[in-house]
């Protein structure tokens, strides 16, 4: 099957998933096997279309749209296999058209090239770490961005179909802090990993550029967060402010510069 029709039914089934996990849709309040399973039919093709992407032609090939499109397929494993502990409502609709789109872009964005220093094992490592620690963290961002307008619309008598349909906001919360807290350590292995890359590779441990000042700062965000909940009990408004600030830090990271140099610049 070409690629191209392979991406398109990949990114179609994603999006039809989306309409029928959406809140007040058929798939947001079943508590049954089918919602648990399906999402596994797109992910495969999506694996599979990741692997000849980044794998493909020899190297690792890491851009803007093939890291976009890793962070997505890890946020929906993500999310089906905690479907299987946690009633998600329709939280899995807003994944799915995050993955959609994801495949979407992939699909129209020119392959890029080779990484250098791809086949040394730490840079391996690195990588794998980093996109673990991405995928959580997109997710404690959704789960941040919910939970605002869940509380939005608290204390209205008749909420809007989209609140309504999402588990309760304790239960947000929760899984939104187990998130940060794996994504936390993720990201202090990843940030570990590259220093020993850089130390290999340039000889210092931490060269001053975008994606070590931006990591360290996301690093910072999150740990003030933990620090926070666990002595001041930080919740509501104040965690949400503090997720997504450290959540656009580590944007700024690598998928940003990434979106700035490839995509507006063309370089």
């Amino acid at each position: 099957m070409p690629e191209t029709l392979l991406f398109a039914l990949c990114s179609l089934a994603y999006l039809a998933l989306a309409t029928w996990y959406w809140p007040g849709r058929p798939g947001c309040c079943r508590t049954d096997w089918l919602p648990r399973v399906l999402p596994v039919i797109p992910l495969g093709m999506h694996l599979y279309l990741l692997n000849a992407g980044i794998f493909g032609g020899g190297g690792i090939h890491l851009g803007f749209s093939t890291t976009l499109s890793a962070v997505a397929a890890l946020t929906v494993l993500t999310y089906a296999v905690a479907s299987w502990r946690y009633h998600l409502g329709g939280l899995q609709g807003f994944v799915m058209i995050f993955a959609g789109l994801a495949v979407a872009v992939e699909a129209v964005t020119p392959v890029p090239h080779a990484s250098a220093h791809s086949g040394m094992p730490v840079f391996k490592l690195h990588l794998a770490m980093a996109f673990a620690a991405y995928s959580l963290f997109t997710i404690a961002a959704l789960h941040a961005g919910l939970i605002a307008l869940a509380e939005k619309h608290l204390h209205k008598a008749v909420p809007p179909t989209i609140v309504a349909g999402l588990p309760p906001l304790l239960t947000l919360e929760r899984l939104l802090f187990r998130m940060i807290e794996a994504g936390f350590l993720l990201l202090t292995l990843t940030l570990l990993t590259g220093v020993l890359f850089a130390e290999e590779i340039f000889g210092k441990a931490l060269p001053f550029n975008h994606k070590t000042v931006f990591g360290l700062a996301s690093w910072l965000i999150f740990a003030a967060l933990l620090l926070g909940r666990r002595v001041y009990g930080w919740r509501g408004r104040t965690a949400i402010y503090w997720t997504l600030s450290g959540f656009m830090s580590l944007l700024l990271a690598y998928i940003g510069v990434k979106f700035v140099l490839e995509v507006l610049l063309g370089r």
